[in-house]
């Protein structure tokens, strides 16, 4: 059986969507719901147990079926980049993720998690997955610093040849509509393209940059998703390892795509970023693969405005919010 942590929340719900499909292995499913309708993330879904989050390790001591757990892919996290309460995110970001490490590596089962590429700061010393630069990388936000730290603690207690870690860039995809501001800036800007016509953009306040020049390793859902079934198939594949597409494309072709889908003329309008976050902000990234590629791992051609033109057109356009619906 495989069990996914935070089932319900975008990436793991559409992986989950995929994994029922594709795959012979029972499904666990724990999240914690609350109030938002991210529970219809996982309808229609082929799973056999579905665990509160608070309830997750009891299930895990005292349920039987938890000896049949080959695979624990924890995708679980607050992944608000704006979150300030550093205690939350130590409690939901590292110590869960340090308990449920130590009962996959007690009961030798194959833990995968999620880092983030906010761990790399500004970008200044690159985005080399390396162990011996992760030490050097200062995060701009708490979050950021969250994901550091349980990257740190499984570098300095020697688990990252037991474990797997996927520091995700800039996923964008169908399933994402409950994540508020934490949304990809397709699924923001599309309710503006459709009714005015125009998409607003972050300025630049940096000399080096103009506006919409930022840049991104932006990575369609299904592009992740291939990456962790490649790591399924793998299973004795351990270490950090980027997650992206090592190319950088920037905002202004994010939105340039998004009006070719609609086959409309490029109409963008610039706005200032908030001050409370512009000393955080991440001008570019990109992540460097080499690392994932030496594992065997293939990456596939550049395919940024064909995956634009695929959520723009086959989702959003249509009214369609999950990933399950085609």
């Amino acid at each position: 059986m495989i069990l996914i942590t935070g089932a319900s929340g975008f990436i793991a719900s559409a992986l989950a969507s995929h994994l029922s499909k594709s795959c012979s292995k029972g499904l666990i499913l724990c999240d914690a719901f609350g109030s938002k309708e991210k529970w219809k993330n996982i309808l229609g879904l082929n799973f056999q147990h579905l665990v509160d989050r608070n309830d997750l390790f009891e299930f895990l001591h005292s349920n039987p079926v938890s000896k049949n757990i080959e695979t624990v892919i924890h995708l679980g996290a607050c992944a608000d980049t704006t979150e300030k309460n550093v205690d939350y995110l130590m409690e939901t970001n590292f110590r869960y993720s340090q308990r449920l490490c130590y009962w996959s590596l007690e009961n030798r089962v194959k833990f995968i998690y999620a880092s983030s590429a906010a761990v790399y700061g500004d970008g200044s010393l690159g985005f080399s997955d390396s162990d011996e630069l992760t030490a050097e990388l200062r995060p701009l936000n708490a979050y950021g610093f969250s994901k550091w730290l349980f990257d740190m603690y499984l570098i300095n207690q020697k688990f990252t040849d037991l474990v797997t870690g996927l520091r995700f860039f800039n996923v964008f995809g169908p399933n994402e509509y409950h994540k508020g501001n934490m949304a990809s800036v397709v699924f923001r800007a599309f309710p503006g393209l459709l009714k005015e016509g125009k998409i607003r953009l972050f300025e630049s306040h940096r000399p080096d940059y103009a506006h919409g020049e930022q840049a991104r390793d932006f990575i369609y859902i299904d592009e992740i998703i291939a990456i962790i079934d490649f790591l399924l198939a793998n299973p004795g594949i351990s270490g950090i390892f980027n997650a992206g597409t090592g190319k950088a494309h920037t905002f202004n072709q994010l939105a340039q795509g998004m009006f070719d889908a609609l086959d409309k003329p490029a109409k963008i309008e610039y706005f200032p970023m908030p001050e409370d976050i512009r000393e955080k902000y991440q001008y570019h990234t990109c992540a460097d693969m080499s690392s994932l590629m030496k594992k065997g791992y293939i990456i596939p051609e550049d395919n940024f405005a064909n995956y634009v033109k695929k959520y723009v057109k086959d989702y959003l356009l249509n009214g369609l919010k999950y990933y399950s619906e085609i």
